[in-house]
């Protein structure tokens, strides 16, 4: 599109207009351009810059890739995929279909682990199912006394998790976290923990409700769990007694129709001081229980 003279504020309308179905179309847009120009300056712009520059054009180049990207994005592939990139907590997270894309959600589940964290002596956190480590990186941000063990069955999953943990190493002090590949407990070191949380899958096979863009680019196995979406909670639960310690908590995210069940499971396997915390969409999403 030689000569094409398109500014900044000209891209991102049209890009808008060319996601007009999503419901995130004008963030999508100023994402996708960024990165654009983030790769072609080797620059750090941010959305303010883009509000403050609206005039500046772009180049031939820069908007045949931004065309692109609006292409893999109209056709449902998530924005972080594109980008290569998700913010969670205070850490810049690089994502692949390897991994879930972490959701706001996941930060309530950090939340509670971090109310049962002491913040003073040697503590001991598993992550199970780290996916792209952002639990397991968050906890480590916010606890310097925590060495956090950090597991997942994937191996292209827990390379991801380590290239996070050591592109956030510096700025964050990140380096007591320890990657294990294990499906659940299997290769886990013989050791008690004061804390277990994990976001395993807990979709319901077959579920309606299931996103079709989610289904179709992110991994299934970190998704489906049998019929009710249970059987991995299940089976944590079922061994994880002797990784535990006396008086220690398991916490678990879950979908916000599964709170009931997952309490019952718990209570049937001995936990007490069972309780489920709402997310910010009031929907119960996180349950946790004391040994």
């Amino acid at each position: 599109m030689p000569d094409s003279q398109v500014t900044i504020e000209q891209a991102l309308k049209s890009g808008s207009e060319t996601l007009i179905t999503s419901d995130s179309a004008k963030l999508d847009c100023e994402i996708l351009l960024l990165k654009v120009l983030n790769d072609s300056y080797q620059a750090q712009h941010t959305r303010t810059w883009l509000m403050t520059w609206p005039e500046t054009i772009l180049t031939d180049k820069q908007i045949q890739q931004f065309s692109h990207y609006l292409t893999l994005r109209s056709e449902g592939m998530p924005v972080a995929y594109i980008t290569g990139e998700q913010d969670f907590w205070t850490l810049a997270l690089s994502v692949a279909p390897a991994t879930l894309i972490p959701r706001s959600e996941t930060e309530l589940l950090v939340e509670c682990a971090l109310e049962k964290i002491a913040d003073t002596g040697e503590q001991y956190v598993l992550d199970l199912g780290t996916g792209s480590g952002a639990i397991a990186l968050a906890i480590a941000a916010e606890r310097s006394n925590v060495q956090v063990l950090a597991s997942d069955f994937s191996q292209q999953a827990l390379d991801i998790a380590q290239s996070n943990a050591q592109q956030n190493a510096e700025k964050l002090h990140i380096d007591h976290v320890s990657f294990y590949r294990s499906h659940w407990f299997k290769n886990i070191p013989e050791q008690q923990f004061d804390v277990i949380v994990s976001n395993p899958p807990y979709i319901a096979e077959n579920d309606p409700q299931l996103e079709e863009n989610v289904s179709k680019y992110e991994p299934i196995s970190a998704l489906h769990s049998g019929e009710e979406g249970l059987d991995d909670i299940l089976e944590i639960v079922k061994h994880c007694h002797s990784y535990l310690k006396p008086g220690g908590w398991i916490l678990f995210e879950h979908g916000y129709e599964q709170a009931g069940a997952v309490q019952d499971i718990l209570k049937k396997y001995g936990f007490s001081q069972v309780s489920t915390v709402n997310d910010l969409n009031h929907l119960p999403r996180v349950t946790m229980a004391k040994k």
